[in-house]
């Protein structure tokens, strides 16, 4: 269901901050870029698989040590943290953590996709949201499955007090749906689509244009101490971004070229 189409990139923002940035004075080189990779980031698995990022850098000596997430929620306690230096989100995530006071840069989407709708079982008698007052719903709270969950509620005249919310993390979730622990679950590919093909549950509530897009984070400090460091990140996601394009799009993406 994760569809990456052609580039949206913050090209805009991120040439400011950027810019901003060449003014101090860079820190020296760190010895290791922290990065994460997430099964709703298939860029990142293909970064991880290919090796690129570690070809990028190891004529400057900087390792490359991937951690996952499982969610935005937990990309943005890493990032917070310093665990991590870049970590991947969806962008309503990202704008509710920035508000809330994390201090990250959102500076590249890396896809447009359709990776939440609201699941059930196939032997359950949900098949609108209307139909989830009182009953138990799993939800990862300060993600895209959770805002699409409440947006969806509002849109049905309801509220999360009308609902039993069972906050799990999304691969509890589904098992929580799978096990009949809860009614529904507020799904995130690729588990979602496992659910669907292995034990045939239902999405019964979908609307792709309240999917919010898949975006790339940085900590301001790291941003800030190497800019350059941080294009470099830039370049290599984008090549891979091109690359995971199915053939024919990564055709129509390709610049076009002057002369024969």
């Amino acid at each position: 269901m994760i569809r990456l189409l052609r580039p949206y990139i913050l090209a805009g923002a991120a040439l400011l901050m950027l810019a901003g940035a060449r003014g101090a004075v860079a820190a020296d080189n760190p010895k290791e870029i922290h990065i994460d990779w997430a099964t709703y980031n298939p860029v990142s698995m293909l970064l991880k698989e290919r090796g690129l990022l570690e070809q990028e850098f190891a004529k400057d000596g900087i390792a490359i040590r991937w951690v996952q997430t499982l969610g935005s929620n937990k990309a943005l306690e890493f990032l917070n943290a310093r665990s991590i230096d870049f970590g991947s989100t969806a962008g309503a995530a990202a704008l509710i953590a920035r508000i809330n006071g994390n201090p990250i840069k959102s500076i590249y989407v890396y896809s447009r996709p359709e990776w939440t709708a609201l699941v059930t079982r196939k032997d359950t008698p949900i098949s609108a949201v209307a139909d989830l007052k009182g009953r138990s719903v799993a939800v990862t709270r300060g993600t895209d499955p959770h805002i699409f969950l409440v947006r969806a509620l509002q849109q049905a005249g309801l509220t999360e007090r009308d609902v039993k919310i069972v906050l799990l993390q999304h691969p509890d979730g589904k098992t929580a749906l799978i096990r009949g622990d809860v009614d529904a679950w507020a799904g995130l590919d690729p588990m979602m689509a496992q659910a669907e093909v292995e034990d045939g549950a239902r999405l019964f509530y979908r609307k792709p244009e309240a999917n919010t897009w898949g975006i790339l984070n940085v900590r301001e400090e790291f941003l800030k101490d190497h800019p350059a460091l941080v294009q470099r990140v830039l370049a290599v996601y984008e090549e891979a971004r091109k690359f995971a394009l199915p053939r024919r799009l990564r055709a129509r993406a390709a610049p076009e070229r002057d002369g024969p």
